[in-house]
């Protein structure tokens, strides 16, 4: 049994050792922010962007950097998840990427609002959280039996070489060997149904194909509708 004395000179020199260790951990904390956050990448449209955010209480249906609300996805690593393609067409209209199937509201963000809003996300994305969230798997390929879901009979399918805007952009809508969304028609078999000139044109505009098409215009650079053709006239069903 301690005396009381003694009792007092354990709690003040245990007081006072933990308080030097809290204070010597939080100056460790914010000697190491600006590594962690990439402060010096933090640019004016970033900042518009967080402004923006906050205006429009993003907050309350999404969570980022672990805060938030849980109706809607995370937004930590939206970038590198979902691409910029995928993110600024949401943020133009959310309804024309998910005709009746989307709750998100629209906004109506301006041009410079939409650019300002996907840089925030940038920057977010690429700071040093320790490892929150995981990194987004962007290649794995879920089998039939793993999703229970089955792709077409004799289908080659070449997933080794999907390009990263297959991953971000159309997945979200498309499924490919039973892995994505279910808003669009699956993509199994696709290079033996459409020939390179109909994909070309559908990606480029997909109501010049098809009048009641329900896919939205992309802002596909002619690089990646090039790559996707490409990649999309190998998914050809097995003779």
């Amino acid at each position: 049994m301690l005396s009381k004395s003694q009792a007092k000179t354990f709690f003040l020199v245990g007081t006072a050792l933990c308080s030097v260790a809290f204070i010597g951990l939080t100056i460790d904390t914010f000697q190491r922010i600006p590594a962690q956050t990439n402060e010096q990448n933090l640019t004016a449209e970033a900042i518009r962007g967080k402004h923006i955010f906050e205006r429009n209480n993003c907050m309350g249906c999404h969570t980022i950097l672990g805060e938030g609300a849980y109706y809607a996805p995370e937004l930590t690593k939206v970038i590198e998840r979902r691409g910029e393609v995928f993110v600024k067409a949401m943020l133009k209209d959310p309804e024309a990427m998910y005709p009746g199937a989307r709750k998100m509201i629209n906004y109506h963000f301006n041009e410079q609002e939409i650019s300002d809003l996907t840089e925030f996300f940038k920057w977010i994305g690429k700071i040093d959280l320790n490892g929150f969230p995981p990194k987004p798997d962007l290649v794995k390929t879920a089998s039939a039996s793993a999703t229970g879901d089955t792709a077409l009979p004799n289908t080659v399918i070449p997933t080794a070489n999907r390009p990263q805007i297959f991953n971000q952009l159309c997945v979200a809508c498309h499924s490919l060997q039973g892995q994505g969304g279910s808003v669009g028609p699956a993509l199994d078999g696709v290079g033996t149904r459409l020939d390179a000139d109909t994909m070309k044109r559908r990606l480029e505009n997909p109501l010049s194909v098809k009048a009641d098409s329900k896919m939205p215009k992309l802002p596909l650079s002619p690089d990646e509708i090039t790559e996707l053709v490409a990649f999309l006239s190998q998914l050809k069903e097995g003779k």
